[in-house]
Protein backbone atom coordinates (compact mmCIF):
# COMPACT_ATOMS: atom_id res chain seq x y z
CA UNK A 1 0.00 0.00 0.00
CA UNK A 2 1.59 3.34 -1.07
CA UNK A 3 0.87 6.05 1.89
CA UNK A 4 1.05 8.94 -0.88
CA UNK A 5 -0.81 7.35 -3.45
CA UNK A 6 -3.53 6.73 -0.44
CA UNK A 7 -3.92 10.36 0.92
CA UNK A 8 -3.80 11.52 -3.14
CA UNK A 9 -6.86 9.51 -3.99
CA UNK A 10 -9.09 9.61 -0.49
CA UNK A 11 -8.60 13.80 -0.92
CA UNK A 12 -9.54 13.41 -4.56
CA UNK A 13 -12.36 11.26 -4.20
CA UNK A 14 -13.98 13.36 -0.87
CA UNK A 15 -13.53 16.64 -3.21
CA UNK A 16 -15.31 15.31 -6.19
CA UNK A 17 -18.61 14.66 -4.45
CA UNK A 18 -19.01 17.51 -3.05
CA UNK A 19 -20.67 20.49 -5.06
CA UNK A 20 -19.81 23.85 -4.94
CA UNK A 21 -23.75 24.37 -3.73
CA UNK A 22 -23.08 21.79 -0.97
CA UNK A 23 -20.46 23.29 0.24
CA UNK A 24 -21.59 26.60 0.30
CA UNK A 25 -19.68 27.98 -2.69
CA UNK A 26 -21.49 30.53 -5.85
CA UNK A 27 -21.11 28.32 -8.83
CA UNK A 28 -20.08 30.23 -11.90
CA UNK A 29 -21.27 29.10 -15.25
CA UNK A 30 -22.34 25.75 -15.79
CA UNK A 31 -18.42 24.37 -17.01
CA UNK A 32 -16.27 22.63 -14.99
CA UNK A 33 -13.67 21.02 -15.43
CA UNK A 34 -13.19 19.14 -12.32
CA UNK A 35 -16.00 17.32 -10.88
CA UNK A 36 -17.09 18.69 -7.46
CA UNK A 37 -14.97 20.95 -6.09
CA UNK A 38 -11.40 21.88 -7.22
CA UNK A 39 -7.78 22.41 -4.84
CA UNK A 40 -7.97 25.91 -4.52
CA UNK A 41 -11.65 25.84 -3.06
CA UNK A 42 -10.68 23.05 -0.54
CA UNK A 43 -8.08 25.89 0.35
CA UNK A 44 -9.90 28.50 0.83
CA UNK A 45 -12.68 26.67 2.93
CA UNK A 46 -10.00 25.67 5.08
CA UNK A 47 -7.73 29.02 5.53
CA UNK A 48 -4.59 27.46 3.97
CA UNK A 49 -2.72 28.39 0.96
CA UNK A 50 -3.53 26.69 -2.56
CA UNK A 51 -0.01 25.65 -2.30
CA UNK A 52 -0.13 23.52 0.96
CA UNK A 53 -3.14 21.78 -0.06
CA UNK A 54 -1.69 21.02 -2.85
CA UNK A 55 1.35 19.55 -1.16
CA UNK A 56 -0.81 18.35 1.04
CA UNK A 57 -3.29 16.26 -1.35
CA UNK A 58 0.23 14.93 -3.29
CA UNK A 59 1.72 13.32 0.08
CA UNK A 60 4.76 15.42 0.02
CA UNK A 61 3.53 18.06 3.10
CA UNK A 62 5.42 17.19 5.99
CA UNK A 63 4.25 18.22 10.25
CA UNK A 64 1.01 18.61 9.05
CA UNK A 65 -1.24 19.89 12.35
CA UNK A 66 -4.43 18.66 14.06
CA UNK A 67 -5.75 21.90 13.16
CA UNK A 68 -4.90 21.87 9.48
CA UNK A 69 -6.26 18.55 9.36
CA UNK A 70 -9.57 19.76 10.98
CA UNK A 71 -9.85 22.36 8.61
CA UNK A 72 -9.44 20.21 5.77
CA UNK A 73 -11.91 17.70 7.10
CA UNK A 74 -14.52 20.84 8.30
CA UNK A 75 -13.95 21.93 4.16
CA UNK A 76 -14.43 18.59 2.90
CA UNK A 77 -17.50 17.50 5.58
CA UNK A 78 -15.65 14.24 6.34
CA UNK A 79 -17.99 12.27 9.11
CA UNK A 80 -16.03 11.18 12.23
CA UNK A 81 -14.85 8.31 10.31
CA UNK A 82 -13.31 9.97 7.36
CA UNK A 83 -11.40 12.40 9.28
CA UNK A 84 -9.74 9.92 11.97
CA UNK A 85 -8.85 7.92 8.40
CA UNK A 86 -7.28 11.44 6.81
CA UNK A 87 -5.02 11.91 9.98
CA UNK A 88 -4.03 7.96 9.64
CA UNK A 89 -3.13 8.61 6.02
CA UNK A 90 -1.23 11.65 7.18
CA UNK A 91 0.38 9.80 9.75
CA UNK A 92 1.79 7.10 7.44
CA UNK A 93 2.68 9.58 4.59
CA UNK A 94 5.32 11.55 7.19
CA UNK A 95 6.47 7.70 8.22
CA UNK A 96 9.46 6.54 7.11
CA UNK A 97 8.35 3.70 5.00
CA UNK A 98 9.55 -0.15 6.94
CA UNK A 99 9.21 -3.68 5.02
CA UNK A 100 6.08 -4.91 5.82
CA UNK A 101 6.39 -7.01 9.29
CA UNK A 102 6.38 -10.91 10.05
CA UNK A 103 2.42 -11.44 10.44
CA UNK A 104 2.17 -12.25 14.72
CA UNK A 105 -0.17 -15.00 15.80
CA UNK A 106 -2.78 -13.46 17.17
CA UNK A 107 -4.26 -15.02 20.66
CA UNK A 108 -7.52 -14.40 22.13
CA UNK A 109 -6.99 -13.69 25.81
CA UNK A 110 -8.40 -16.07 28.32
CA UNK A 111 -10.76 -13.40 29.96
CA UNK A 112 -12.21 -12.59 26.36
CA UNK A 113 -12.54 -15.80 25.59
CA UNK A 114 -14.40 -16.27 29.46
CA UNK A 115 -16.20 -13.28 28.46
CA UNK A 116 -17.68 -14.63 25.21
CA UNK A 117 -18.80 -17.87 27.03
CA UNK A 118 -20.46 -15.86 29.66
CA UNK A 119 -22.85 -14.53 27.27
CA UNK A 120 -25.92 -16.89 27.07
CA UNK A 121 -28.54 -16.53 24.69
CA UNK A 122 -27.10 -13.98 22.17
CA UNK A 123 -24.39 -14.62 19.25
CA UNK A 124 -20.94 -13.29 19.89
CA UNK A 125 -17.64 -13.13 18.36
CA UNK A 126 -14.26 -11.70 18.57
CA UNK A 127 -12.76 -10.17 14.79
CA UNK A 128 -9.71 -7.71 14.52
CA UNK A 129 -9.77 -5.15 11.76
CA UNK A 130 -8.77 -7.74 8.66
CA UNK A 131 -12.48 -9.05 9.69
CA UNK A 132 -11.04 -12.23 10.60
CA UNK A 133 -13.10 -14.43 13.25
CA UNK A 134 -10.82 -15.09 15.62
CA UNK A 135 -13.17 -16.90 18.68
CA UNK A 136 -17.12 -16.92 19.05
CA UNK A 137 -19.31 -18.58 22.11
CA UNK A 138 -21.66 -21.55 20.67
CA UNK A 139 -24.51 -19.54 19.37
CA UNK A 140 -21.85 -16.78 17.13
CA UNK A 141 -20.53 -20.65 15.87
CA UNK A 142 -23.97 -21.89 14.83
CA UNK A 143 -25.30 -18.07 13.16
CA UNK A 144 -21.87 -17.81 11.52
CA UNK A 145 -22.10 -21.61 10.38
CA UNK A 146 -22.20 -20.67 6.31
CA UNK A 147 -18.85 -18.23 7.39
CA UNK A 148 -16.80 -20.62 9.03
CA UNK A 149 -18.19 -23.87 7.50
CA UNK A 150 -15.69 -23.65 4.54
CA UNK A 151 -12.88 -21.56 5.91
CA UNK A 152 -8.80 -22.12 5.43
CA UNK A 153 -7.25 -21.22 7.40
CA UNK A 154 -8.24 -18.74 10.03
CA UNK A 155 -12.12 -17.82 9.12
CA UNK A 156 -12.23 -14.41 7.36
CA UNK A 157 -15.35 -12.22 6.34
CA UNK A 158 -14.43 -10.07 3.53
CA UNK A 159 -13.12 -13.45 2.04
CA UNK A 160 -16.51 -14.86 2.36
CA UNK A 161 -18.55 -12.13 1.24
CA UNK A 162 -16.51 -11.68 -1.94
CA UNK A 163 -15.53 -15.25 -2.86
CA UNK A 164 -17.95 -17.57 -1.88
CA UNK A 165 -21.29 -17.91 -4.21
CA UNK A 166 -23.75 -18.42 -1.19
CA UNK A 167 -22.56 -15.26 0.53
CA UNK A 168 -25.64 -13.48 -0.94
CA UNK A 169 -28.08 -16.08 0.17
CA UNK A 170 -26.67 -15.73 3.65
CA UNK A 171 -26.63 -11.66 3.24
CA UNK A 172 -29.87 -10.35 1.92
CA UNK A 173 -28.60 -7.31 1.69
CA UNK A 174 -24.90 -8.67 0.19
CA UNK A 175 -24.67 -4.63 -1.21
CA UNK A 176 -24.45 -3.21 1.84
CA UNK A 177 -22.62 -6.22 3.93
CA UNK A 178 -20.16 -5.92 0.96
CA UNK A 179 -19.67 -2.12 1.46
CA UNK A 180 -19.59 -1.88 4.81
CA UNK A 181 -16.42 -4.52 4.78
CA UNK A 182 -14.39 -3.08 2.07
CA UNK A 183 -14.87 0.54 4.43
CA UNK A 184 -13.81 -1.35 7.11
CA UNK A 185 -10.74 -2.86 5.68
CA UNK A 186 -10.01 0.42 4.08
CA UNK A 187 -10.03 2.12 7.84
CA UNK A 188 -7.33 -0.40 9.23
CA UNK A 189 -4.87 -0.16 6.39
CA UNK A 190 -4.76 3.20 6.99
CA UNK A 191 -4.31 3.08 10.33
CA UNK A 192 -1.52 0.18 10.02
CA UNK A 193 -0.13 0.50 6.07
CA UNK A 194 2.22 -1.94 7.02
CA UNK A 195 0.23 -5.45 7.92
CA UNK A 196 1.49 -7.93 5.88
CA UNK A 197 -2.00 -10.15 6.14
CA UNK A 198 -3.92 -7.51 5.61
CA UNK A 199 -2.16 -5.97 2.55
CA UNK A 200 -2.12 -10.09 1.23
CA UNK A 201 -5.74 -9.89 1.96
CA UNK A 202 -6.77 -6.79 0.13
CA UNK A 203 -4.21 -8.52 -2.89
CA UNK A 204 -6.10 -11.45 -3.20
CA UNK A 205 -9.48 -10.00 -2.97
CA UNK A 206 -8.52 -7.33 -5.25
CA UNK A 207 -7.21 -10.17 -7.54
CA UNK A 208 -10.14 -12.50 -7.46
CA UNK A 209 -13.20 -10.32 -6.85
CA UNK A 210 -13.77 -7.34 -9.59
CA UNK A 211 -16.71 -6.15 -6.97
CA UNK A 212 -14.24 -6.05 -4.17
CA UNK A 213 -11.95 -3.95 -6.81
CA UNK A 214 -14.42 -1.76 -7.33
CA UNK A 215 -15.27 -0.80 -4.02
CA UNK A 216 -11.77 -0.23 -2.89
CA UNK A 217 -11.09 2.28 -5.31
CA UNK A 218 -14.16 4.25 -3.90
CA UNK A 219 -11.86 5.01 -0.68
CA UNK A 220 -14.78 4.96 1.61
CA UNK A 221 -14.44 4.10 5.30
CA UNK A 222 -16.65 3.72 8.07
CA UNK A 223 -16.84 3.02 11.63
CA UNK A 224 -18.96 -0.13 12.24
CA UNK A 225 -19.97 0.22 16.09
CA UNK A 226 -23.92 -0.88 16.12
CA UNK A 227 -26.82 -1.28 13.42
CA UNK A 228 -29.36 -3.48 12.13
CA UNK A 229 -28.05 -7.08 10.08
CA UNK A 230 -30.59 -9.29 8.07
CA UNK A 231 -29.26 -13.03 7.73
CA UNK A 232 -30.72 -16.07 5.84
CA UNK A 233 -29.34 -19.10 8.02
CA UNK A 234 -29.65 -22.30 6.29
CA UNK A 235 -31.29 -24.09 9.69
CA UNK A 236 -33.92 -21.41 10.83
CA UNK A 237 -34.16 -19.35 7.88
CA UNK A 238 -34.24 -15.14 8.20
CA UNK A 239 -33.19 -13.01 11.06
CA UNK A 240 -33.29 -9.47 11.64
CA UNK A 241 -30.77 -8.78 14.62
CA UNK A 242 -29.43 -5.66 16.09
CA UNK A 243 -25.86 -5.70 16.70
CA UNK A 244 -22.92 -3.76 18.91
CA UNK A 245 -19.26 -3.47 18.48
CA UNK A 246 -17.21 -3.64 21.60
CA UNK A 247 -13.89 -2.66 20.88
CA UNK A 248 -11.17 -3.59 23.09
CA UNK A 249 -8.25 -0.81 23.13
CA UNK A 250 -5.56 -2.67 24.43
CA UNK A 251 -6.16 -5.69 22.05
CA UNK A 252 -5.12 -4.56 18.83
CA UNK A 253 -7.92 -3.62 16.82
CA UNK A 254 -10.18 -6.58 18.25
CA UNK A 255 -13.46 -5.92 18.91
CA UNK A 256 -16.09 -7.99 20.52
CA UNK A 257 -19.60 -8.46 17.87
CA UNK A 258 -22.79 -9.02 20.17
CA UNK A 259 -26.14 -9.94 18.17
CA UNK A 260 -29.41 -9.60 19.35
CA UNK A 261 -32.35 -9.93 18.33
CA UNK A 262 -36.20 -7.93 19.55
CA UNK A 263 -38.19 -9.68 22.09
CA UNK A 264 -40.67 -11.64 21.16
CA UNK A 265 -40.29 -11.30 17.42
CA UNK A 266 -40.10 -14.47 15.03
CA UNK A 267 -36.23 -13.19 15.01
CA UNK A 268 -36.25 -14.37 18.67
CA UNK A 269 -37.81 -17.27 18.38
CA UNK A 270 -35.70 -18.04 15.64
CA UNK A 271 -31.92 -17.69 17.66
CA UNK A 272 -33.87 -20.00 20.84
CA UNK A 273 -34.45 -22.58 17.93
CA UNK A 274 -31.08 -22.16 16.96
CA UNK A 275 -29.86 -22.31 20.20
CA UNK A 276 -31.17 -25.91 20.44
CA UNK A 277 -29.74 -27.06 17.42
CA UNK A 278 -26.28 -26.02 18.12
CA UNK A 279 -26.27 -27.75 21.02
CA UNK A 280 -27.20 -30.57 19.73
CA UNK A 281 -23.56 -30.08 17.07
CA UNK A 282 -21.59 -31.21 20.09
CA UNK A 283 -19.77 -27.24 19.28
CA UNK A 284 -17.94 -26.35 22.24
CA UNK A 285 -19.22 -23.23 24.18
CA UNK A 286 -16.25 -21.02 22.70
CA UNK A 287 -12.69 -20.92 20.94
CA UNK A 288 -9.99 -19.60 19.06
CA UNK A 289 -11.16 -20.25 15.24
CA UNK A 290 -7.43 -19.84 14.20
CA UNK A 291 -6.19 -22.99 12.21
Amino acid sequence: MDARADIREFLTTRRARLSPEQAGLPAYGTRRRVPGLRREEVAMLAGISVEYYTRLERGTATGVSEEVLDSIARALQLDEAERAHLVDLQRAVGTTPSPRRRPVQERVRPAIAAILDSMVGVPAYLRNGRLDILAANQLGRALYAPVLAHATGTPNTARFIFLDPSAPNFFPDWDIVASDAVAILRAAAGHDPYDRRLSDLIGELSTRSDEFRVRWAAHDVKFHCTGTKRLHHPVVGDLSLGFEALELPDDSGQRILVYTAEPGSSSADALTLLASWSATTGEPAHGELQR
